[in-house]
């Protein structure tokens, strides 16, 4: 298995993972607001179904965010080759190594650490179409593109 391919799976275990949480916690969410039964006390009962309602919301988003991120993964070809980055690179440079798909963190891979990153992470807006050898500036950091796969 391709270092690429390694880090493709891991995305998509991070994606499934964050997946299984909030799908539990939409679940956890919808049991309790239907366990909420009136109380005498209905200021109090209001407050805590409101609550939930807001939690469930931002489950709700979370969701999204994630189908967008299955979206994205799926572009992905782990068998191609690139000559620029482009998503789907695996981009090794004199500071760090990065796979540009989604941003799923830090990944390592036969004791060697990659960032899976978003390519509309600032970093990656400037790796995007760059080749070998040619030099990046961040946060007033320069550093070099030694490959590109």
């Amino acid at each position: 298995m391709t270092v690429k391919e390694e880090l493709y799976k891991a995305c998509l275990t991070f994606i499934d993972n964050r997946l299984t949480t909030v799908n539990n916690t939409i679940l956890d969410l919808q049991n309790s607001l239907q366990s909420e039964t009136k109380s005498s006390a209905g200021d109090k009962h209001e407050t805590g179904r409101a609550m939930l309602q807001l939690e469930r919301e931002k489950a709700g988003h979370q969701l999204s965010e994630i189908e967008k991120q299955q979206q994205i993964i799926r572009k992905v070809n782990f068998e191609s080759k690139h000559s620029k980055v482009a998503l789907g690179s695996v981009v090794k440079t004199t500071q760090s190594n990065y796979f540009i798909s989604i941003s799923a963190g830090e990944i390592t891979i036969d004791n060697i650490t990659y960032f899976a990153i978003s390519a509309a992470t600032p970093i990656a807006q400037l790796l995007l179409s760059k080749t070998v050898g040619d030099e990046i500036v961040f946060r007033n950091n320069t550093f070099k593109i030694v490959a590109v796969i």
